[in-house]
This record gives C-alpha cells, sequence and structure tokens, in this order.
C-alpha cells in the first residue's frame, strides 16, 4: 500500500513538474506571472536571463517586429531579420548560454527635426539584436509597467499623446500657472551607472542586467567609424522607451510626493463680495413675486431691469477667492521627456516648483532641463504641449443646464485648441499649398498639384490625400476647435483636384464633372470582390469627447496584443517549402520591406503577389536562389 502510494505520487509530481516546464515555455504565461509578482513593489526578480533559452520568446518577439517599417533596415553589419528560422534562434540561444552573445555597434543615422533646422540621430541595430531587444523589452514592460504613474503616457501600451492631454483636461482645471518643462537632450543624457542602479532595485539577476550593460556599451558605426557611447540610449533601440521610462519614473515619484506635500486646504475659501450679491438677487427675486400680481407693467420692467443689474454684477465676479493662500494644488502631466505642470498658486509658487524640478533632475537623475523650452506661463496664455495650445478659460458666457438653469459652464476649464502653424505647416510640408501676400497685406492660400503623386494610380492619389487628412483630424479630434481641421481638408481637396487636373492635362472644372458623383469626389477600383468605389473624406470634423477607449480592459494591453496566433510560426511548424513544395525541418522566413517594391515575374514575386503577404516560409536552397 506504502509502495504503491508512492509510486503514484511520484507519478504525479513528475507531470506537475512537465506541467510547469510546459508553461514556462509559453511566453504568454511567463509575461502574466510577471506582471502578477510585480504589484509587490518590495518583490525582486530572479532567473530572468533564463527566458532567453526560451525559443517561443524569439517567435512571438518576430511576430511583434516583423510588420514594423524599420524591420528590414540593416544594421551596421548589414543584417535584417530576414531568414527568421529555429536554426537562427538555436545560435542565438547558444551564444546566450555561452555568454559570447555581444550585441552589434548601431548604424547611426540622422532623421530631421519638425519645424527646426536640427536633425535627431537614430541606432538601427542589427537583425539578431532587434529580436533580443524585443524579448528583453517584454520581459521589462511585464515587471515595470503595472507600477508606473498614471501620469505617465508615453510609449505605454494603451496610452498615448491624446490619454496625456484627456489627462490635463480633466485635472488641471481652474489652475492658474503652467510650468512647461522639457528635459535637454534627456535620452543621450541617462547615466548609465542610474540605469542599472534603478534596474538593480527590482531585478536580482547580475545575467539579465549584465546583457543590458551589453546593449547600453554597444557604440555605434558613423561614416564607418565606430564611437563609443558613454551615457543615453539609442534612439530606435527596443529597449529604449521602457528604460527611459523606468529612468523617469522617479521623476513622476517625486512630483507625487511634492504634490502631497505642496496641496493645501479642502476647497478654496467662497467670495464674500459675490455672495453678497448673490443673496441680494435672490431676495430682490423673492419680493418681486410675493408683489408680482399688484405691480403695474412700467414697475414690473424697472424691477426686471435692476434684476439683471445684480445678476451681471455676481457674473462678474467668482464664486471663490481668485488668489486664496488656503488652497493650492499641483497637477502633473509627462509624455516621454515633455512635462506639463499645473500650479493652484501664485507665480512665486510655480517658479519655485520650477527650480525644485530642476534641482532634483540635477542631483538625482544628472539631467538638465532645457532653460529655452522650460517657462512659467499663466494659464490665461497658451502653453504649447505634445502639438496643441492648451489654456483655462475665463470666459462668464452662460449656458443652459440639463436642469434649465443658466450657468458659467466655461470658466476654469481647460481648452485644448489647434495650432494654426500646425495645420499650416502640414500643407507646406505636403507642397499643398502656397501662400500669398495681397496688397492689405494679408494672406491667401493657393492650393498647388503636387508633381509626386501625379504618376501613380487615381486610387492611389486618393488614398493619399484621405489618410494625411484623417491621420491630422485623428491627432487633434479631442481639441475644443477641431473644425479648424476642415479647412486643412478644404485645402487639400483643391490640391487633390488640381493633382488630378495636372495627371490628365486638363482643369479642375473638367476633373470635378468627370469624378464628381452627387457632389462628392468619387473613384471606382477593382478588386477580387468586383468593382467598388471611395470618395474624398467625408466624416466630418466633430469633437471626440474623450480619447480612444480599448475594448478589452480586463486584460493587460501587452498579453492582448501577444496571445493572438503566431501564424508565422505555425507556417514554419508545417515543415513544407511554400515555393517549392520540398519537406525540410529547417524552413526560413524570406522577408520583404514592401510589396509594391517587388520587380520582376521570378516564382516567389508572383506568390508573393498572390498571397499579398510580405513573408514566404522556405528552404535554405530557394531562399539562396531568391537572393541570388
Amino acid at each position: 500500500m506504502t509502495f504503491t502510494w508512492r509510486r503514484g505520487a511520484a507519478y504525479l509530481l513528475i507531470r506537475y513538474e512537465r506541467t510547469v516546464r510546459e508553461a514556462l515555455r509559453n511566453p504568454i504565461q511567463v509575461l502574466s506571472s510577471l506582471t502578477e509578482k510585480s504589484k509587490n513593489e518590495s518583490y525582486r526578480f530572479q532567473r530572468l536571463y533564463r527566458n532567453l533559452y526560451n525559443p517561443e520568446f524569439y517567435w512571438l518577439a518576430y511576430k511583434n517586429i516583423y510588420a514594423n517599417t524599420g524591420s528590414m533596415t540593416a544594421g551596421a553589419d548589414g543584417t535584417t531579420i530576414d531568414g527568421m528560422s529555429d536554426e537562427r534562434i538555436q545560435r542565438i540561444i547558444e551564444s546566450m548560454r555561452d555568454k559570447s552573445y555581444l550585441p552589434k555597434p548601431a548604424r547611426r543615422e540622422y532623421i530631421a527635426k519638425k519645424n527646426s533646422n536640427k536633425k535627431r540621430p537614430l541606432g538601427i541595430q542589427s537583425g539578431n539584436d532587434k529580436l533580443v531587444q524585443e524579448v528583453v523589452k517584454m520581459i521589462l514592460e511585464s515587471i515595470y509597467d503595472p507600477v508606473f504613474k498614471k501620469t505617465s503616457h508615453g510609449f505605454r501600451p494603451n496610452k498615448s499623446c491624446q490619454t496625456a492631454l484627456y489627462q490635463i483636461q480633466k485635472t488641471f482645471t481652474g489652475t492658474n500657472w503652467f510650468v512647461e518643462g522639457d528635459i535637454h537632450a534627456c535620452f543621450d543624457s541617462f547615466n548609465h551607472h542610474t540605469i542599472i542602479r534603478l534596474l538593480r532595485k527590482r531585478i536580482d539577476d547580475e545575467m539579465f542586467l549584465q546583457l543590458i550593460w551589453k546593449f547600453l556599451k554597444a557604440g555605434y558605426m558613423e561614416q564607418w567609424t565606430y564611437n563609443r557611447t558613454y551615457s543615453g540610449v539609442p534612439q530606435g533601440s527596443g529597449v529604449s522607451p521602457v528604460l527611459a521610462n523606468v529612468y523617469l519614473h522617479e521623476l513622476d515619484k517625486f512630483m507625487e510626493e511634492y504634490a502631497q506635500k505642496y496641496n493645501r486646504g479642502k476647497k478654496k475659501q467662497m467670495n464674500s463680495d459675490y455672495n453678497k450679491v448673490v443673496k441680494k438677487a435672490s431676495y430682490y427675486r423673492c419680493m418681486g413675486k410675493k408683489k408680482w400680481a399688484d405691480l403695474s407693467p412700467e414697475e414690473r420692467w424697472e424691477r426686471n431691469k435692476h434684476l439683471k443689474t445684480l445678476e451681471k454684477q455676481a457674473r462678474q465676479l467668482t464664486p471663490t477667492e481668485p488668489l486664496d493662500e488656503t488652497y493650492k494644488r499641483i497637477q502633473y502631466t509627462r509624455y516621454a521627456d515633455d512635462f506639463i505642470i499645473g500650479v493652484i498658486g501664485s507665480k512665486a509658487d510655480a517658479e519655485q516648483i520650477k527650480a525644485d524640478v530642476g534641482k532634483f533632475l540635477r542631483e538625482e537623475l544628472d539631467l538638465e532641463m532645457s532653460e529655452t523650452k522650460t517657462k512659467v506661463t499663466h494659464t490665461g496664455d497658451r502653453a504649447r504641449f505634445l502639438g496643441y495650445d492648451i489654456t483655462v478659460s475665463r470666459s462668464q458666457d452662460l449656458k443652459k443646464s440639463a436642469g434649465g438653469y443658466k450657468i458659467r459652464s466655461n470658466a476654469g476649464v481647460v481648452k485644448l485648441l489647434v495650432p494654426r502653424e500646425k495645420w499650416v505647416g502640414k500643407l507646406l510640408e505636403y507642397h499643398a499649398i502656397k501662400i500669398k501676400i495681397n496688397e492689405n497685406g494679408k494672406e491667401r492660400f493657393v492650393a498647388l498639384h503636387r508633381g509626386k503623386l501625379v504618376n501613380q494610380s487615381d486610387i492611389e492619389i486618393l488614398a493619399r490625400y484621405n489618410a494625411e487628412v484623417r491621420g491630422l483630424y485623428n491627432y487633434y479630434a479631442i481639441a475644443n476647435d477641431s473644425f479648424k481641421i476642415g479647412r486643412f481638408a478644404n485645402l487639400m481637396k483643391y490640391s487633390m483636384y488640381k493633382t488630378f487636373a495636372c495627371k490628365y492635362k486638363t482643369n479642375v472644372h473638367e476633373i470635378k464633372r468627370r469624378y464628381c458623383v452627387g457632389g462628392l469626389f468619387t473613384i471606382a477600383y477593382d478588386t477580387r470582390a468586383g468593382r467598388k468605389t471611395t470618395t474624398f473624406y467625408r466624416d466630418g470634423f466633430k469633437r471626440k469627447e474623450s480619447a480612444t477607449k480599448f475594448d478589452n480592459v480586463s486584460e493587460l494591453p501587452q498579453f492582448s496584443k501577444y496571445a493572438k496566433t503566431n501564424t508565422l510560426k505555425q507556417r514554419v511548424e508545417r515543415h513544407a517549402c511554400e515555393l517549392c513544395g520540398k519537406d525540410c525541418r529547417n524552413l526560413e522566413i524570406h522577408q520583404v520591406k514592401k510589396l509594391k517594391d517587388l520587380k520582376g515575374n521570378a516564382e516567389w514575386v508572383l506568390l508573393m503577389r498572390k498571397r499579398r503577404r510580405k513573408t514566404l516560409v522556405v528552404c535554405p536552397e530557394c531562399h539562396k536562389l531568391i537572393h541570388s
């Protein structure tokens, strides 16, 4: 009996260990486990490095990044993620096991900054480094994202510029001053030792930290010259965004503690002058009702006139004391290295907060605030944040409430506005207009044709214009004056007319006659399902009341994103070359940057066009033939 029980217990133990091993091989379950443990802020994570031995993590990483625009951009060693295979993953894992893995230097390129003559450095990683960094990013996100503050919105799942702006609109009500914060050369200034010190607070795995140290010290190639990196995280690297958030999480915590010390009072004191006028108007109204029937028409008119005078006096005053020293508040929102602080208090308070934040960044994080971009702005003026103009309304206009009463609903409310130079700048950037100055010194916009689009098909031209109009509207959809994008769209429409007129060597009137159906510019095009039509953007520019909502709020965003079926891995596991049909155990994934760039009539080109896929699972012989 005892022997049988022991045998049964041993069998159950083996089954349990096998189940645990299978669970550990599933990246989704590993990430979910890390997230659950991260909620305990005293917990320190161990044995993270062993996840880099798991092939399933690399297939998940490949699924995440293969569709990205930059995935097929070659690094300094000329490699991309083209040629993904089990054999390639095993080589990476072996280098991880014997500690021989060494990240390649990034290839440095420069991209133009918007509204500036300066250029932003961008680091392009090699193919294998992109995969490894994506795995490390997923692990770090699972550990840190649940503990990041709600005030942090940059580079986070289900967070965006719009969520940051929406938070400002909802929480900055009644603020007197803005502190516009900008950290000088933020990504290039992160202290490597500080990054590792902050990571070590939660991670007790020196091998994993050593891998991150290797990424930080990998350096970069510029003009075929190797350059070391002594500080900063390379922009364009897969781990840079999450490392930046880990670093600036210290600023978020500092501002939360600072606000607790600064905040004072439960509510503002009532304005005694306002109370007197309101009570006087209320008493006058009540007395008038009692003797209304006995009054002559002239007396009624006089009473109404006097009552309106009292109500006007009340509207010229605020219900609470505008400068109440017993009530102070701080609100704070950050997106990447840009942050804004709303202050209910005096200008001296705002200047002191600016100085204290600068001191913290300098002494604790080795960062400097930009002198030119960091400033204190009165909320009656406009502060620029994430491409929006932000102001606090002082409007005393009345509006009927749901109960039918007239109220001042706009006083103290945050307004998000579309800056004129943004939509005008877009038109100039697209070369869709030119600006003429008339004899009175006023600007006049003249729509232009776009020569670079003339050689494209009709549907491609229309799709390009629609995407540009929709893109700008989607970004400014939560602005209080989002209707201004309508003027942008109207100028884009006339630019489109002129582009078609240039293409067909005719005039705008003829293009309208040829393409407009029921007043809508319409293009017909052929698809597999038959002939279809589409029109120029016509969905309006109504303001959206809130930032984009997400349907699945019960799961962490990264899990809902990762949990989708990995069809790429399934295609490899079929062990059949999609080009020649041969049975093969070491298949590779051939990938191209864009389908429309494929030229010629080779068998593999025709197959990719037919499937409308940028990837093709092939045997090594076919892959060599494709690249020959």
